[in-house]
């Protein structure tokens, strides 16, 4: 599994001291005294929100988290269903709508949640990139899959409720081998380089893009919020233990892109927010799969120490 070390803030200390952010929301990478955008650390001067006490992205600390009983296996509808949806550069990253058919219950959710869109974060040429960390540890890449309320007609009316919005994460890892599933994504990036571009997918559904139901039984799970403003905390999130492959090239397409001002859309993650005393916690199956790689190992060092004597 490949994973990064998060970059230190502290390289970026002495830019913010010669200069302020003002105007519209932009990711660090955007940031210079040319173009005084509002990086993260001033989002809350876009919306007071983004200064909340229950801010996303979080690193999850494997050694805390709390096993809850309740975060059982989901139940996935529709989620085989094909579609053709369009894919669209919004100027900080690429989003595609879905209909409203694929929905996703248990797993400790209070309801059914239909999918609404997705999206993805990412760093700079397969570099770190993902939005949550995990042990300080991050990916090259997040998927977010948002869904709202079944009985929710948009997005807003669902924020308004505190469990309105559950989102599904999954992380990225480099792998030797291109992850054909994703062509019909990889493929289109070049046509949408700049803000506004959009196109046509081929038909495509939710499950090819995700691990199999049999992989997606260990998770972590919090509460918490929106990773870009409003903020909006009303989002229970889910992130799944089990990454996806793309290998290099496909994750370097990404960094083709251009954000609105016509940089390079790298970097499209907002750094980790404080718990501020939230509890994250895990399902069975990640304790189980733990339990089985201690017990492996315990059986290797066993076997080495008993070849030894």
């Amino acid at each position: 599994m490949q994973q990064h070390l998060i970059v230190p803030a502290l390289l970026l200390a002495s830019l913010w001291t010669l200069c302020t952010g003002a105007g519209e929301w932009c990711y660090q990478t955007q940031f210079t005294c040319d173009h005084q955008c509002n990086a993260p650390e001033k989002w809350n001067h876009v919306n007071s929100a983004c200064g909340g006490k229950s801010q996303s992205p979080i690193n999850i600390v494997t050694r805390k988290t709390l096993k809850d009983e309740r975060l059982t296996p989901f139940q996935f509808e529709n989620y085989q269903q094909i579609f053709r949806g369009v894919i669209k550069n919004n100027g900080h990253s690429v989003k595609v709508d879905v209909p409203h058919l694929s929905t996703v219950s248990g797993g400790g959710l209070p309801t059914t949640y239909k999918a609404v869109q997705f999206h993805l974060h990412w760093g700079n040429n397969g570099g770190p990139g993902s939005e949550h960390t995990i042990d300080g540890e991050q990916y090259p890449m997040e998927l977010h899959i948002v869904h709202m309320k079944h009985h929710y007609a948009d997005l807003t009316t669902a924020l308004a409720d505190p469990e309105g919005v559950a989102v599904l994460g999954f992380f990225y890892e480099e792998s030797g081998s291109a992850n054909r599933k994703y062509e019909p994504i990889i493929n289109v990036l070049r046509s949408i380089k700049s803000t506004n571009d959009n196109t046509s997918l081929v038909p495509i559904s939710l499950a090819q893009l995700i691990p199999s139901e049999q992989n997606m039984t260990s998770y972590y799970r919090y509460k918490g919020s929106l990773t870009t403003p409003s903020c909006t905390e009303s989002v229970i999130w889910t992130l799944f233990e089990k990454p996806i492959p793309l290998n290099m090239d496909q994750l370097q397409m990404f960094s083709e892109l251009k954000f609105h001002d016509g940089k390079p859309m790298v970097g499209t993650f907002r750094p980790v927010q404080p718990l501020n005393g939230r509890r994250v916690y895990r399902s069975g199956g990640a304790v189980i799969l733990a339990s089985s790689a201690l017990l492996v190992a315990a059986i290797a060092t066993s076997l080495g120490l008993s070849q030894s004597i």
